[in-house]
């Protein structure tokens, strides 16, 4: 039963010799590219100029990379703001020693919010369109490229999945263990590209981009949805004192969700000219 396991122990990254690019950093690099992509084909389908388009990316890309590492430092690591606090903001610890990490520890809840905020500013003062108009593009990029980064989790073997105590499951070399895990950021990753899909096929093939804050909303129950179901297997990020009660990801996911049910809900109300 054995072949039912699988050993998996890949290497950092791509050595070029002279720089080590790092499979993290490339799910990343393809989550921003492909986003750009579809958010290309979307402008212009919209009548925007590149120009906007050029703008969004350097606010969501900021926006991205900040608040989901802010996210997971007050969610699930806030020790980090007195012990060290450069590497809060910074892809290198100095504590106890200066070491270059990357961007590791992000919180996809906080890249939620950081994006939110951002695409306010975005919206007041670049393209001039309320909020929901532009979020409710942008989430279709950003379910394409949440995939990657999932992607990117499995292949830093963190945000690891439960024991499956059986033989079915990934074992995590690099973690020093020897028995099966549930690949969770696999079954996320999977599932996402159906959440990416329906958003692609509800802009594109019907008319619910005309009442704003309906892909929003669909966007949010989908993905957090995910979200809270992936966390049954799911190892929790911090100490979890009551194992019989729902875990952090789990609590900070059922607001998205409850907000994404009133957006649809409402988004008749708000019908696009």
């Amino acid at each position: 039963m054995q072949a039912l396991s699988f050993v998996w122990d890949p290497s950092k990254g791509i050595d070029l010799g002279f720089f080590l690019i790092r499979y993290y950093s490339l799910m990343f690099v393809i989550a921003f590219a492909l986003g750009w992509f579809i958010t290309k084909k979307i402008f212009k389908n919209e009548g925007q100029t590149d120009d906007k388009l050029d703008s969004l990316f350097i606010y969501v890309v900021l926006a991205t990379l900040l608040g989901a590492r802010l996210g997971h430092v007050i969610f699930y690591q806030p020790e980090l703001f007195k012990e060290d606090f450069l590497s809060v903001f910074l892809p290198f610890r100095t504590v106890p020693e200066f070491q270059f990490t990357g961007f590791q520890g992000l919180a996809s809840h906080g890249a939620a919010i950081g994006i939110i905020i951002a695409m306010y500013f975005y919206s007041k003062k670049v393209i001039k369109k309320p909020i929901l108009w532009v979020l409710d593009r942008i989430v279709i990029a950003v379910a394409s490229g949440a995939v990657f980064v999932r992607i990117g989790n499995f292949i830093n073997s963190e945000i690891i999945g439960k024991a499956t105590h059986s033989d079915f499951g990934v074992i995590f070399k690099q973690l020093g263990e020897d028995f099966p895990r549930h690949p969770a950021q696999l079954y996320e990753s999977f599932l996402y590209i159906f959440v990416f899909a329906t958003l692609y096929y509800l802009y594109w093939k019907t008319s619910k981009s005309n009442q704003m804050g309906y892909l929003l909303g669909a966007f949010l129950v989908m993905l957090w949805t995910v979200r809270f179901f992936v966390e049954f297997v799911k190892e929790a990020q911090v100490d979890e004192r009551a194992e019989w009660a729902l875990n952090t990801g789990q609590w900070l996911s059922i607001p998205f969700v409850i907000i994404g049910i009133y957006l649809m809900v409402t988004s008749k109300n708000r019908m696009t000219v």
